[in-house]
């Protein structure tokens, strides 16, 4: 009795007693873009075992910020791999729109390169070992929803994308053979960046495109709906609506839902 007491005992102080809980995992991850360090944000669930399929998130103009790594380890508590993208690089985070809307300026001025930059963080997501490289999306917010949108003009390997209050950009004539990805688009009808002139370009674009197209729309809804401290930074047209920004996320996990058969893709959970 005594010796069973001893091995318990040592069971315990070792952790050897029970298996550790699993949990949300996250790191960084740098990488390299024409000369620009970049620094990612990878989240997962531990208890997943083998492969799933992962999500590339694109931060708002502000930079790769708390409230983008917040979204991907909200996406891998829901059973996804999400690579939480840098597309500024070298620490830049800001909270004033003169500033970030500079640097989204500098990314968006050479489409090519934004696609590229944006690409090659989804080539990092697709080289983690917990990830199924063919079950890969995209989201974005804000600068990031427009990103993940020139992702899909591109013809990039994706599912899906998604965007969320984003500028909804239009794909030229060149563009729309390209177009392959699911496109999933949240958008507030009183959005001031977003005229209701570009939301029936981008709609016909898309149409002409043979798209699979979604967009919807909140009403009495501003830019930056998602996003909880959308009223901090001191301009009229950000604000956070939280019916919309719960009805948004709940569309987006039925879009996955769909365009993973997520019932497949997650049965090892």
């Amino acid at each position: 009795m005594k010796a069973l007491r001893y091995l318990l005992s040592l069971f315990l102080l070792l952790g050897l007693a029970a298996p550790a809980a699993a949990e949300v995992r996250t790191k960084t991850i740098e990488y390299n873009h024409d000369g620009t360090k970049l620094t990612g944000y990878l989240a997962w669930d531990d208890a997943i075992q083998g492969h799933r399929p992962g999500v590339l998130v694109v931060h708002e103009w502000w930079g790769l910020n708390d409230y983008a790594r917040q979204r991907a380890r909200m996406l891998a508590e829901l059973g996804y791999a999400a690579f939480a993208v840098d597309m500024y690089g070298d620490g830049k985070v800001t909270e004033h729109g003169n500033e970030a809307g500079e640097w989204m300026k500098q990314i968006t001025a050479n489409v090519e390169q934004w696609q590229q930059r944006a690409l090659l963080g989804l080539e990092v997501l697709r080289q983690q070992e917990m990830v199924d490289p063919e079950q890969v999306a995209a989201i974005g917010y804000c600068f990031g929803g427009a990103t993940v949108m020139q992702m899909a003009y591109a013809g990039a390997g994706l599912k899906g994308v998604a965007s969320f209050h984003g500028s909804l950009p239009t794909p030229t004539t060149e563009q729309m053979p390209n177009i392959r990805a699911a496109i999933a688009a949240f958008h507030g009808a009183d959005d001031g960046f977003v005229p209701a002139e570009r939301v029936q370009q981008f709609e016909e674009a898309l149409t002409m495109a043979g798209a699979d197209w979604q967009l919807t729309t909140f009403g009495g809804t501003k830019h930056s709906f998602t996003n909880p401290n959308a009223g901090d930074f001191g301009i009229d047209n950000l604000e956070y609506n939280a019916r919309a920004d719960q009805r948004s996320w709940a569309y987006l996990q039925l879009f996955f839902d769909e365009i993973f058969n997520r019932k497949t893709a997650l049965a090892a959970k």
